[in-house]
């Protein structure tokens, strides 16, 4: 999570975090002879075409290069993230499988959801952080009267509950910061969920959702095409890929929120391991071809230590924890 300065809801906590970058491990002694000897598993706990797909083939062909193993990816989605989540934990804690954690699955569902089958800290174990990317506001072209930010206030108050609102889940990063976007201004909305990012998309392109606060890049890749407008940028500072696209903090709502992605094994997973499979990221993120993939969605690479992932993760919990209260938002 990002900062943002109302009634401290999203204290500071992502921005920066991980600058202090420890070096890679230089050994990994007991690590089994030739590993490894097989394929690499990522399960993406979303379906295709979303942010966590698309990042997830972008760093399995940077590890692909790094570990000379072919490394595939397997969508395993369903109830935001859990389904997929539960069979990475479930996984031979061999290193061969590894899933790729966002803030909703190492975060948010603990909160939101009553009952979650895995434990985000207890079963798993961290690699390293991925990259991080921020969220946008957008809404359908089919919305021609709204043209700015302002406009966009302005008409969802007047419709007054209308105004509809796409997210990959209730009680997702998605939902939320949109909630927290409406609470401050004081318009009511509705809701609709989907299974995923991509279908969302395809909702408000098509005309059938009006909104939709979602990563940048799949914002872009829709307004570049003008079948939806980015009305505006859930970051701290304007950014290269939107730049004519303003900040919600310009416009008066202390608001900068992303999703953060990393990588994570089962928790029984031998050390050795973890630290080549570290070591694996931090060498494949230096592959021209993964590193443009994270341009494209406005992230860059940000390899860390799994001592500095851990740490980030535990805060990003309570922070969220403590906007799900406030929101009164559960998933039954």
């Amino acid at each position: 999570m990002i900062a943002t300065t109302r009634r401290g809801l999203l204290a500071t906590g992502a921005t920066g975090l991980l600058g202090g970058l420890s070096t890679p491990a230089l050994a990994q002694a007991g690590l089994p002879a030739g590993w490894p000897d097989r394929s690499i598993r990522i399960i993406v706990p979303y379906a295709a075409g979303g942010i966590t797909d698309v990042i997830s083939r972008g760093m399995a062909i940077g590890l692909q290069g790094a570990l000379g193993q072919p490394v595939v990816v397997e969508n395993r989605p369903g109830a935001n993230g859990t389904v997929g989540t539960l069979a990475a934990a479930r996984a031979a804690p061999d290193g061969t499988t590894i899933t790729m954690g966002i803030t909703d699955t190492f975060a948010i569902n603990r909160s939101t959801f009553r009952s979650v089958p895995y434990s985000d800290e207890n079963d798993f174990a961290p690699i390293s952080m991925v990259t991080r990317v921020p969220f946008a506001l957008m809404v359908g072209a089919h919305r021609r009267e709204i043209t700015d930010y302002a406009s966009f206030v302005r008409e969802a108050r007047r419709e007054a509950g209308r105004l509809s609102h796409a997210s990959w889940g209730v009680g997702s990063s998605s939902h939320l910061a949109f909630e927290f976007v409406a609470r401050g201004e004081r318009f009511e909305k509705l809701h609709v969920p989907f299974p995923a990012q991509a279908p969302g998309m395809q909702a408000v392109a098509a005309g059938q959702v009006d909104s939709m606060m979602l990563p940048v890049g799949g914002a872009n890749s829709l307004a570049v095409d003008n079948r939806a407008r980015i009305l505006a940028l859930a970051h701290p500072t304007r950014i290269e890929l939107t730049p004519n696209v303003p900040t919600l903090t310009e416009l008066g709502v202390p608001l900068a929120t992303g999703l953060w992605l990393a990588l994570y094994t089962p928790r029984a997973t031998p050390a050795p391991i973890i630290a080549r499979l570290n070591d694996a990221v931090r060498e494949g993120m230096r592959n021209e071809q993964t590193v443009n993939v994270f341009r494209q969605q406005a992230g860059t690479p940000e390899p860390s230590s799994p001592e500095e992932l851990a740490a980030f993760a535990a805060r990003e919990r309570v922070q969220w924890a403590q906007l799900v209260m406030e929101k009164n938002i559960r998933v039954e």
